[in-house]
């Protein structure tokens, strides 16, 4: 039985993604009411957290081992009681940490502190609700304060509301850290803690500065996706859109911080925050740039400068694409705003992308393709059009090792 309401879409999406997924090969093989009731249930799931937070370990600076007992540790001195960490059985340095929920006994307080969809799902995964997220407080509200926390889904609720009676979904009880006053000051956003949670509705710990240079907070399918691309020492390896780091880092540790890995993304921050990460971690084999992929290949020798994009045909061991998508693959989210002509808007984007992919990629090279989406177009359609295109490549589907099970990968 599920605690919250399934994600809500946009009709015209929702119906285009009905329409998709109730495909004749899937209804004569399942039946149409077993179809419809696959896809009603992976509405439900996408609105619930899941069921394990995700800690990948640098494994270039600790073991598997001493990095499960600091954590354990940790978590013991955070939730003071020992919860079971599990070692992923096929992805080694991967731990698992249960999620407890939904806890539906809690009591509800009269008062309410509403905070914005994004606020919201970030305390469905362990967080403390920092004072920008808030939108509403009641009038009164003091330091020390027990409160209810919801998350305005439909964002309805304006900023400094006393009290907001739109739709709203209760995702646990706190202890408020600031007053009313002190969140929505006149001299603009407060920063810091505004309500400490002290009974989430799922209770996960929170990594917030957890052993850092040891411990990544990363969700299982991005952990998985370097795994996949299974990059050795001394490779050459591009991440194409590279923001906001993680696969990137986790391959240049997978590769024992031996060889070369080049992280691209547009945007100047996120390439500064991939660099951040990378000296936090201690892994020096990494370069990012700030750059364009889909102009990231030399049409001749005069273009390619002593290192960075562009780079010449055929340059690189291994390539990671994790492509732009529309997202709607991201747990948990209660409601998805985008139109049908936004979902649609990638597919596009992906084509020039996995076109400058292919090219860059050396014969006998590994590419992986990878979203964070749902969509046939997104994600199988696209890797037919990519088969399709460059009779060259050929799919692979990785063997049950110690490292993947069941994954796919393309390969020139």
């Amino acid at each position: 039985m599920s605690f919250f309401p399934k994600l809500k879409l946009h009709l015209e999406v929702e119906e285009h993604l009905r329409g998709v997924f109730q495909n004749s090969e899937l209804v004569s093989t399942l039946g149409v009411q077993e179809v419809e009731r696959r896809f009603e249930s992976l509405l439900v799931c996408l609105s619930h957290p899941p069921a394990f937070t995700t800690v990948r370990i640098n494994t270039h600076l600790i073991s598997v081992e001493s990095a499960k007992q600091l954590l354990t540790d940790e978590l013991e001195k955070q939730l003071k009681r020992k919860d079971l960490i599990i070692q992923h059985p096929e992805l080694p340095d991967v731990l698992l940490v249960p999620v407890n929920g939904p806890r539906r006994d809690l009591e509800r307080y009269s008062s309410e502190v509403i905070v914005g969809a994004q606020c919201g799902n970030a305390v469905l995964r362990g967080a403390h609700v920092f004072a920008p997220g808030i939108l509403s407080a009641p009038k009164n509200m003091k330091v020390g304060d027990a409160v209810s926390v919801l998350s305005d889904i439909e964002g309805k609720c304006k900023r400094g509301a006393k009290d907001f009676l739109g739709s709203k979904i209760f995702i646990g009880n706190g202890t408020a850290k600031m007053s009313r006053s002190e969140i929505f000051c006149a001299n603009g956003l407060m920063k810091g803690i505004g309500i400490w949670m002290t009974e989430p509705v799922y209770l996960s710990p929170s990594f917030d500065n957890l052993l850092p240079s040891f411990l990544f907070l990363q969700n299982l399918p991005s952990s998985t996706v370097s795994h996949v691309l299974g990059p050795t020492s001394g490779e050459r390896i591009l991440d194409m859109c590279a923001a906001p780091g993680g696969k990137t880092t986790h391959i240049a540790a997978l590769m024992h911080d031996q060889g070369e890995v080049i992280a691209l993304d547009k945007t100047p921050n996120k390439i500064q925050k991939i660099m951040e990460s990378a000296e936090v971690l201690q892994l020096k084999s990494i370069k990012a740039f700030c750059f364009d992929s889909t102009k990231a290949i030399a049409s001749s020798k005069s273009e390619v400068k002593p290192e960075g994009p562009p780079f010449l045909a055929e340059s690189f061991d291994r390539i990671l694409l994790d492509a732009p998508c529309s997202g709607m693959g991201q747990r948990p989210n209660m409601v998805y705003s985008w139109s049908l002509k936004e979902v649609k808007s990638y597919q596009p984007l992906q084509r020039k992308l996995l076109n400058v992919a292919v090219k860059l990629l050396k014969p006998g090279g590994t590419l992986v393709y990878s979203t964070c989406t749902i969509t046939l177009a997104e994600n199988e359609e696209q890797v037919a059009w990519v088969l399709e295109s460059f009779p060259s490549l050929r799919l692979q589907q990785q063997l049950k090792t110690d490292r993947t099970r069941d994954q796919r990968q393309l390969a020139s």
